[in-house]
């Protein structure tokens, strides 16, 4: 069962830029792309770069270590189907944010 872990308020998470924060002691890459919510894990599989300090480009974020790509929306590497991270849902109330774990 999903439980929503309040991690952040609207206003914390710029457009375009990650915010790594954590959720019951996981850490999360949280993302506003295209004013939606995206919540990632926040570790590259490649080699643990935090994905929350990557660059954004549309809804790709470059892991800053060794320029892995995911998408903030599906987890999926846009090239490689199979390398993926994992996602969680958002939910936004009022001005608080939530991620569910």
């Amino acid at each position: 069962m999903v439980e929503f872990v309040k991690v952040a308020r609207t206003e914390d998470v710029e457009e375009g830029k990650g915010l790594i924060v954590s959720a019951r002691g996981t850490k999360v890459a949280l993302f506003r792309c295209g004013g939606a919510l995206y919540a990632i894990k926040n570790q590259c599989p490649h080699m643990g770069g935090d994905l929350g300090e990557g660059a954004l480009d549309g809804d790709i974020v470059r892991c800053p270590w060794h320029g892995w790509k995911f998408s903030v929306k599906t987890g999926k590497n846009p090239a490689v189907d199979v390398v993926a991270v994992r996602t969680y849902e958002v939910k936004v109330e009022g001005e608080d944010v939530y991620v569910g774990v």
